[in-house]
């Protein structure tokens, strides 16, 4: 560790010892979470509305306030959007993250509150930094420089009172000056609206500085790594800095891009760190390098609650329920209560947990982006380390794809059609399509007894996209770099087909 790593390391200890606590104290760390929200937020709007007061219980809580998506929340966000005070927290709020999340056209307006923003954001990057040093002594962190890969806000305000942009856009815009200190490129570079532009901007302005660190999402960092090298005339990054020591992703699934990253970074000293940085706030990070398993976050003023997964699409108010009963094995969606100002809100996301002392969990895909059309129950999950496995059994490489159920009504049959665009082909497409069955089924026994003898599934097809294809769509829908990404599966073919029509 060198003497500024090694001066600074110390004010990260003191968090460890509470992140520590989570083992056996989850139930009553969240129990105060809940209980500061609900006496924040007492004399809002909202918690007029629904009788927020002190010594309110989690049971009362539950039965007064229902479990919602966000179309309920719009109206009331709508009227913070315009300047008004304590509607669903205290206060104004000035700032909105923008999110789609699905391919619905409308956007997300997420409340960026001040708690929100330091109390849960802001202090999930530092514990990630606490645990990072924690598990690697022999950091160089702050040495050297950090590249953050964000998107962009607004050019101009949403109105008088309010401005929005990409989660990471606002995270960067309020950044504490110290963090800028260590941190590349410039915040004009970082909040470029223009996409293409911004990445070109980028490597100019970084290839010839010493970044220790990586921060963003695997598909958008791929594309700027490639940028830097081209700029730097190298064939791999670490030619070009060659103290690089640790990239910190979330946003979607690492494991069909790890091959190409440990091409394009063959450093033995390269790690990788898992975070689950979503526009509703900071959930979980990998605090273990061994362990795949996130670790769910319990003291970032948010209170956490789930719905069995196959309990969805939503009733009226389906039945959610607090972390001391979830178990490990089962697909859940995330509910969450926060100090951004949503109250039992949906967020769309799933997750399993692998362990409940601590509790830890992967990301299992979106409520939304699955397949089920022959009751298969396939998730993004299954499909990130099934591809993944296809790759490394025939040296390809994916740049993108999304995945729909095709029907047969004529023998009562079907079968999965894979778009895939390739960074790098494999020799046999039939091949990589039969490995990716084969792990299909090894994960996923719905998957694998639906295929058996063909019975009521084929064996998938896997379609090549041309070169550019997902990239051009995502520039038609507005969605350029930042959070956006393809999504990656879905259960009717509205968007596969789309795609094939331009393919």
């Amino acid at each position: 560790m060198d003497i500024i790593t090694r001066t600074v390391a110390p004010l990260f200890k003191a968090r460890l010892r509470d992140i520590e606590r989570y083992s056996g104290r989850a139930d009553e760390i969240q129990n105060r979470q809940l209980r500061r929200l609900l006496d924040a937020a007492k004399d809002t709007e909202w918690g007029k509305l629904y009788g927020y007061r002190d010594g309110l219980d989690y049971e009362e809580y539950r039965s007064r306030v229902p479990v919602s998506p966000y179309e309920p929340f719009y109206p009331h966000i709508k009227r913070m959007i315009n300047g008004e005070s304590d509607v669903l927290w205290r206060g104004k709020v000035g700032w909105f993250a923008k999110s789609s999340g699905t391919t619905n056209d409308r956007s997300k307006y997420i409340p960026v509150t001040r708690e929100i923003l330091h109390k849960c954001h802001y202090k999930g990057a530092f514990d990630t930094v606490a645990l990072y040093l924690r598990n690697y002594p022999d950091t160089r962190f702050f040495s050297k420089k950090g590249l953050i890969l964000g998107g962009s806000h607004a050019p101009s305000p949403l109105n008088a009172c309010s401005r929005c942009g990409d989660l990471s856009a606002v995270l960067l815009q309020n950044l504490n000056p110290f963090v800028n200190l260590v941190r590349v490129p410039c915040k004009k570079i970082i909040l470029m609206d223009e996409w293409e532009a911004k990445v070109k901007a980028i490597a100019e302005s970084t290839w010839n500085k010493d970044v220790v660190s990586l921060s963003g999402v695997p598909s958008w960092m791929l594309t700027v790594i490639k940028a830097v090298m081209e700029r730097a005339g190298k064939e791999t990054l670490g030619e070009v800095w060659n103290n690089l020591e640790v990239f910190f992703h979330g946003g979607v699934g690492f494991e069909p891009y790890r091959a190409q990253y440990q091409r394009l970074i063959s450093s033995e000293r390269m790690r990788y760190m898992e975070t689950y940085n979503a526009s509703e706030g900071f959930f979980g990070l990998q605090d273990d390098p061994s362990d795949t398993g996130l670790l769910l976050m319990l003291d970032y003023g948010v209170f956490y609650e789930f719905v069995p997964a196959d309990e969805l699409p939503l009733s009226d108010n389906p039945h959610a329920i607090p972390l001391t009963e979830v178990r490990t094995g089962v697909n859940y969606a995330l509910v969450v209560s926060s100090c951004g100002g949503l109250w039992r809100y949906l967020i769309g996301d799933t997750i399993r947990f692998t362990s409940v002392n601590p509790y830890k969990f992967v990301i299992t895909g979106r409520t939304k982006l699955y397949i089920n059309a022959f009751g298969e129950e396939l998730m993004v999950d299954n499909a990130e380390k099934s591809i993944a496995e296809a790759c490394k059994a025939t040296g390809a490489a994916v740049r993108a794809y999304t995945a729909a159920p095709l029907f047969m009504p004529e023998t009562g049959q079907g079968r999965h059609q894979w778009l895939i665009e390739f960074e790098k082909q494999p020799s046999d497409v039939e091949e990589f399509t039969n490995v990716l069955d084969d792990a299909l089924k090894q994960r996923n026994s719905d998957y694998e007894a639906k295929r058996y003898k063909d019975l009521s599934l084929q064996k998938p097809e896997v379609i090549v996209a041309r070169e550019g294809l997902f990239f051009e769509w995502l520039k038609k829908q507005g969605k350029l770099g930042g959070q956006h990404k393809i999504p990656a599966l879905q259960n009717e073919r509205t968007l596969i087909e789309e795609l094939f029509l331009q393919n």
